[in-house]
């Protein structure tokens, strides 16, 4: 039997819609490992917990961004629009991998329609490395090192201070952004530190940068 014009109109019009509503669909999630591994310019959609305060970096970054984590790995999200996001939000992104300055990150298109907050998660858990061990495989991770101070704090304003820390396997440069309040006048070479924060790259050398003050601790001899 041949369907009637009536019948094949309802089909077109079925066939027209979902179309539509697969073209608006939300894209499909990756890992952020996965994302990682892909070549600059890939539009990816990842998924994970807010592991950095929304613009605490913005001294040295530029941006108004976050830390993003997963299970597998963790990114920079870029954006110009300070979201107010803190760490354990849980965040699915849409953007463009990008480099700066040697940094892998992710920028989205739009700030409002590319990043979609949905409740608390687990928190993050630094990754504990040797101040040796930080660099392209921690990268875009929460991590945690204990060491001695070789290089006391030193000017670097207007994007922040640094001094340098090592645990007898090599040196690791900390890089204290200035939003994040962090008063580092008590801190000496000689003293040991525990310091947690995002590692991060800035052209040749890796470096942490811790998020908040609770993020580097003097040890006790």
């Amino acid at each position: 039997m041949t369907p009637s014009r009536h019948v094949l109109r309802l089909l077109s019009v079925a066939l027209l819609v979902f179309m539509a509503v697969s073209a608006h669909a939300a894209p499909h999630a990756i890992s952020i490992a996965q994302a990682r591994s892909l070549p600059l310019g890939t539009v990816v959609t990842v998924d994970g917990s807010v592991s950095t305060p929304s613009g605490a970096f913005e001294s040295s970054f530029f941006d108004k961004g976050f830390g993003l984590q997963d299970k597998t790995a963790g990114i920079f999200v870029s954006m110009q629009v300070n979201l107010n996001v803190a760490p354990r939000r849980q965040a699915r992104v849409t953007g463009t991998l990008q480099d700066s300055a040697g940094l892998l990150i992710l920028v989205p298109s739009d700030p409002f329609s590319d990043v979609k907050l949905h409740g608390a998660g687990p928190k993050v858990e630094p990754k504990w490395v040797s101040t040796a061990g930080v660099g392209e495989a921690t990268e875009g991770l929460i991590v945690r090192v204990v060491g001695t101070i070789i290089q006391p704090p030193s000017s670097d304003l207007p994007f922040g201070f640094k001094f340098t820390v090592d645990d007898g396997s090599g040196e690791v440069q900390i890089f204290v952004n200035t939003q994040t309040g962090i008063d580092l006048s008590g801190l000496a070479a000689g003293q040991t530190v525990s310091v947690t924060g995002f590692s991060s790259q800035f052209e040749t050398h890796y470096e942490i940068d811790p998020r908040s003050p609770a993020d580097i601790e003097v040890r006790n001899p």
